[in-house]
C-alpha cells in the first residue's frame, strides 16, 4: 500500500493503496464518487469514462500511479454551460434508457462540446467511439449532442 494524493472534483484526496489499483476503484471504493461505473474492465465501453484535465480518459485502465498532479473530475462533478446543455439535451431527446451507460456518454459529449463547437456527425462519432450504449441509443445520442451543439451557439 501506498499513500497517493488526488485531485478529484476540485478537492485533495489521501488515499492509502496499492500503486497499480485502477482510479476507477478508488473513485468508487475510497471517494464513494459512483457514478462512474464500471462495465468492461478493459477501456472498450465507456462506462468508466471520467476527465483527466480536461480530456476524457477510461478510469478502469488508468493505474491511480499515474495521475499524479492531474486533475480528475468525474460526472458528480460536471459543471458549466456543455454540461448543462448536453442534460437538457439529453432529457428532450429520451436518451437514457437503461441509464447505465450514460455517465460515460455525458462525460464524452461534454469533452466533444468543449473541444469542438460545431461538431460534425463524423466528429461525435469520433468522440462518442467507444462508448457503448447496450440500448442502442446511438441515434438519439448523436441528435442530442447536435441539440446541445445548437443551444451553446445560441
Amino acid at each position: 500500500m501506498a499513500a497517493f494524493s488526488i485531485k478529484v472534483n476540485g478537492k485533495s484526496h489521501s488515499v492509502d493503496v496499492l500503486p497499480d489499483t485502477p482510479l476507477l476503484w478508488v473513485l468508487r471504493d475510497n471517494l464513494q464518487l459512483t457514478g462512474t461505473k464500471f462495465g468492461c474492465g478493459i477501456a472498450q465501453c465507456g462506462a468508466c469514462t471520467v476527465q483527466m484535465d480536461g480530456s476524457p480518459l477510461r478510469s478502469c485502465s488508468m493505474p491511480v500511479s499515474g495521475v499524479g498532479d492531474s486533475e480528475i473530475t468525474t460526472i458528480e462533478g460536471m459543471a458549466g454551460p456543455e454540461t448543462e446543455a448536453v442534460q437538457k439535451a439529453w432529457v428532450a431527446r429520451e436518451v437514457p434508457q437503461c441509464g447505465y451507460c450514460q455517465s460515460g456518454q455525458v462525460m464524452s459529449a461534454v469533452s466533444l462540446l468543449q473541444s469542438v463547437k460545431e461538431p460534425t456527425d463524423e466528429d461525435i462519432d469520433l468522440a462518442m467511439n467507444g462508448n457503448i450504449c447496450r440500448c442502442a441509443t446511438y441515434v438519439r445520442i448523436r441528435a442530442a449532442i447536435h441539440d446541445a451543439a445548437k443551444t451553446l451557439k445560441g
